[in-house]
């Protein structure tokens, strides 16, 4: 490496994420004299993610250059890597209007960032503020590396490899965290799971299964089974159970790499009114995102004075996020295997053209190089499909500002479809719209 790398991290004020990255990346020595910029909006976490920044230097003995700035083109100004991690809107106004006005409509949700009618408005207030972004990028770092972690993310990254010349990848940690877990499940320690991945972001499935060369779905489905008959199902992250993918599982032949309370309503069987006992048998947590989010903003000022907080321990465990992988790829030229969301440009033959899928990719000097995949199981492609109808719409609406395609992007979402008459889903998109008011550009 000539030169240290500029990273800069736009969002930064989200503190616990950004330290992770900055573990990552800090932990490799080739990168521990980085230049780290730190941006955000937000004066008060930024300072906060500034110290922590610092803490994490000083633990791991090495000597980045650290720099903040509220500016966002000061901050892009020859960047080599940027790392997004913003979120439109925040949770207050933009995450409790995406709740409480479809509830008045009796469509419940869990999370709301992927895809339904919650997916779809993020969506709409994110991809201009992406789009913006990247025109500074084109004008400031025209061939800088963009690592996406922002939700939706097929919409975001397809909007961006549409509307610009940035080269960007989309990251999620969805696919290592299921590895892991399916290791776990079936007692199998987690670097010895080998597997391959392919579809869409948040609706990818495990093709391939194997431990020491055995194919391991037979004993996937021997474990389900332990499961069905205890009806102990496994818990993930400490809240609910995965009945959800593993009934998935039993139907499709194969494992989703989303959690059961995303993948729920990605679909339209199993979040229904007055169907209280499909909620119970499947352990539906009905506004998850809203729940975690309270909690979140509860705890921040006591876990910003125990990041901010010399005498207290930080942790500094390397994440599974393929970010700070992909940076020294590209640097040192030592190439590396990361799942990334990437045009579909002859990737997965049965998936259309240019939508984002979620596949193995190599990464060297050369940049993300995604792997061919060919064709993937019709019957993966055909529900992947009832997301991506809703996906090319929303982008079509946020590149256009035509209202139409909201409307129809929200017709052709499964969950919504399977709740609401089309009055009620025109009338919802409408008071949405109103709602959100300033954070969304005025649709014709």
């Amino acid at each position: 490496m000539s030169k240290q790398p500029k990273i800069t991290m736009i969002g930064a004020g989200s503190t616990v994420f950004a330290k992770n990255l900055m573990v990552d990346i800090l932990s490799y020595p080739e990168l521990s004299e980085s230049t780290i910029v730190l941006h955000d909006i937000d004066a008060k976490r930024l300072k906060t993610s500034e110290i922590v920044a610092h803490r994490v230097a000083n633990a791991l003995n090495v000597k980045p250059t650290i720099q903040t700035s509220l500016d966002r083109r000061e901050s892009l100004d020859g960047a080599d890597h940027a790392i997004c991690m913003i979120q439109v809107g925040g949770y207050e106004p933009s995450t409790v209007v995406d709740f409480e006005i479809p509830k008045k409509y009796g469509l419940r949700q869990t999370i709301a960032d992927t895809l339904g009618i919650g997916g779809i408005m993020r969506a709409l207030r994110t991809i201009p503020v992406l789009l913006d972004m990247c025109q500074d990028m084109e004008e400031l770092c025209p061939d800088v590396n963009f690592l996406n972690y922002v939700n939706p993310m097929v919409m975001n990254c397809w909007a961006i490899d549409r509307a610009t010349s940035i080269k960007t990848v989309g990251l999620c940690h969805s696919v290592p965290h299921t590895a892991h877990d399916l290791a776990d499940d079936m007692g199998i320690p987690r670097d010895e799971l080998n597997y391959l991945v392919a579809g869409i972001n948040h609706m990818a499935f495990f093709l391939k299964l194997e431990h020491e060369g055995k194919d391991m779905y037979p004993q996937l489905h021997k474990t389900m089974a332990g499961f069905e008959a205890s009806g102990d199902w496994p818990k993930r992250f400490g809240r609910m159970t995965d009945h959800v993918r593993y009934e998935m599982f039993k139907r499709l032949g194969y494992f989703v790499t989303e959690s059961s309370e995303h993948f729920s309503e990605y679909v339209p069987w199993f979040i229904k009114r007055d169907r209280g006992e499909l909620l119970k048998e499947f352990d539906i947590p009905l506004d998850e995102y809203i729940t975690r989010c309270i909690a979140q903003i509860a705890e921040w000022d006591a876990l910003r004075v125990e990041l901010e907080d010399e005498s207290k321990p930080l942790e500094l465990e390397k994440s599974v996020e393929f970010g700070a992988d992909i940076i020294y790829a590209v640097e040192t030229g030592k190439p590396t295997r990361i799942y990334g969301n990437m045009p579909n440009n002859g990737i997965i033959d049965n998936l259309p053209d240019g939508v984002p899928v979620e596949v193995p990719c190599m990464v060297d000097k050369n940049g993300v190089q995604p792997i061919k995949i060919g064709d993937i199981p019709p019957h993966l492609a055909a529900i992947m499909q009832t997301n991506i109808n809703v996906q090319s719409l929303t982008v079509e609406a946020a590149l256009t500002q035509k209202r139409e395609h909201i409307y129809h992007a929200a017709m052709l979402d499964p969950h919504t479809a399977a709740e609401l008459s089309l009055d009620q889903i025109w009338n919802l998109v409408d008071d949405l719209i109103e709602a959100h008011g300033e954070w969304l550009p005025e649709y014709h």
